[in-house]
């Protein structure tokens, strides 16, 4: 029999800083609430696996004025959205039946009602996993090629620096990079030893760790010569430094900036800003809702598929992080974003 109600995360107090995930005044709330009947062409999932993404961050943060975000903020009470993987338990679609897969958005809830329209199969098979769906083959995929090849242009022969190179799009980027642009060159930067070695097994020349008492030095030492592309996903200070290290007419391509999302009332500074004015740097910000609407999507996906069955683009174990949570514990894995752990996506796989 379908249930008739399901538990879901709620957004209790908007953050400005650090969310927290205990007490009174925690960010997040578990309630319980009924479900909608099904109308036509619609479908009732099972919440099987959340995309545990940085961008959430700024969805829900106090005070943010809805005409400067991309998307909607999440309001106060309303559902925790979020990218998912479900299973159909119910269908009114001709399209789609009891038993499947799908992915799309939904939110941080046990059960939901989906349009039929608003979601895709998700098919398995030679070596692609549902998680994939929400990684490799879901947002982060997308944004690392749109990001590296559509906004930055990188072309073969290049050097390319990335940041947050351990993470679900940088890693990405660093395969896009070297196995399908032909960068001659690509520079990773990343936190720990063992992240850093993973981002070299992945095709860059090096990796350089974040956290060592030097990486000024090897950071400069590596780019001798400046890079034609700088692919940031952190901002804050490594954008800072990486602005000293572009080339003349370089291009950035501005991705994220989780170095700053829990940073009350501010978002880094950047002191070396004459450095895009007197090298004539191109800084690019985007969002992967730039190539849905551009139609891009599909061309996209094919050349990671392609990359992927050539054996271009790793998907092992290590390119994800998936942390098998009671649906109590939703909010604390997502905040593992922001400490560092998580290597390649992280993804949160709900207990019965």
């Amino acid at each position: 029999m379908a249930p008739q109600q399901t538990r879901q995360w709620v957004l209790a107090d908007p953050p400005n800083s650090e969310p927290i995930y205990e007490g009174d005044n925690a960010t997040f709330k578990l309630v319980k609430t009924t479900l909608p009947e099904l109308r036509n062409d619609q479908v009732l999932v099972k919440t099987l696996y959340l995309s545990n993404d940085p961008a959430q961050r700024g969805w829900i943060q106090a005070g943010v004025d809805p005409e400067r975000l991309y998307v909607p903020p999440v309001a106060k009470n309303d559902p925790m959205r979020s990218y998912v993987v479900s299973e159909v338990i119910a269908s009114t679609s001709a399209d789609l039946e009891v038993g499947q897969l799908v992915s799309g958005q939904s939110s941080w809830t046990e059960y939901d009602v989906l349009d039929a329209a608003a979601v895709n199969l998700v098919q398995t098979q030679g070596g692609i996993k549902a998680t994939h769906f929400i990684g490799a083959l879901g947002a982060p995929g997308l944004t690392a090629y749109y990001g590296l090849v559509d906004v930055a242009g990188a072309k073969a022969g290049e050097t390319v620096l990335v940041s947050g190179a351990a993470g679900a799009v940088g890693s990405t980027v660093v395969q896009i990079a070297k196995h399908l642009v032909g960068a001659k060159r690509v520079i990773g930067i990343a936190g720990g030893e063992k992240k850093c070695r993973w981002v070299e097994s992945l095709g860059a020349d090096i990796c350089i760790d974040y956290k060592a008492a030097n990486f000024k030095r090897q950071l400069i030492d590596a780019t001798h010569g400046f890079v034609d592309v700088f692919y940031d996903n952190v901002g804050g200070e490594i954008l800072d430094l990486a602005l000293t290290r572009v080339k003349r007419f370089g291009r950035v391509a501005a991705c994220g900036a989780i170095s700053s999302y829990n940073v009350p009332g501010g978002k880094g500074s950047i002191t070396n800003w004459y450095e895009i004015i007197s090298n004539r740097i191109e800084v690019r910000g985007f969002i992967i809702i730039d190539a849905i609407m551009a139609g891009k999507v599909p061309a996209i996906i094919g050349k990671l598929v392609e990359g992927i069955q050539a054996g271009k683009i790793k998907l092992g174990d290590e390119s994800e992080t998936v942390k098998t949570a009671k649906f109590e514990e939703v909010p604390k894995i997502w905040s593992l974003l922001f400490t560092g752990g998580n290597q390649g996506k992280l993804v949160t796989e709900l207990k019965d």
